[in-house]
């Protein structure tokens, strides 16, 4: 919702806030997948209908979406898209948190920081900019 607000029973507000983790109901116990990840599913969903083993249409949505993840991906291959999951899985961040690191992939703990606010206070800076520094070498280092 564009307000940032939700209508919860009885006229109560649950109110959204992506500094605070506060992401609404569904996303409580959500996976959150980055745009890489979803590049890689979208392209063996793909794979799978250009071989003949699945019968759904492709849709213009599906098209737009696999243009887009395939123009904002950060990571190209399943190797390095798996080693910045284990990556960030390692510490104790929230699935959003991990998405956002991988997404972005800043350059600094300071700008990884203004762009998620809920790591502020979760990790030092020398860990957040060591995490930011191994998924560089990865993305450097990609086939």
């Amino acid at each position: 919702m564009a307000s940032g607000h939700r209508h919860l029973r009885r006229g109560a507000l649950e109110h959204e806030d992506a500094a605070t983790l506060s992401l609404g109901e569904e996303f409580v116990n959500s996976q959150c997948l980055y745009i890489s990840e979803v590049r890689i599913l979208l392209e063996a969903q793909q794979d799978s209908k250009e071989s003949g083993n699945e019968n759904r249409p492709t849709t213009s949505i599906t098209t737009k979406t696999l243009d887009y993840v395939r123009t904002f991906s950060r990571f190209t291959n399943r190797d390095s898209v798996r080693e910045i999951r284990q990556l960030l899985g390692k510490d104790d961040l929230a699935q959003f948190e991990v998405a956002q690191l991988a997404n972005l992939c800043c350059e600094d703990a300071e700008e990884a920081k203004a762009l998620i606010p809920s790591l502020a206070h979760k990790i030092d800076d020398e860990k957040v900019q060591e995490l930011l520094n191994e998924m560089l070498t990865i993305k450097k280092f990609q086939g």
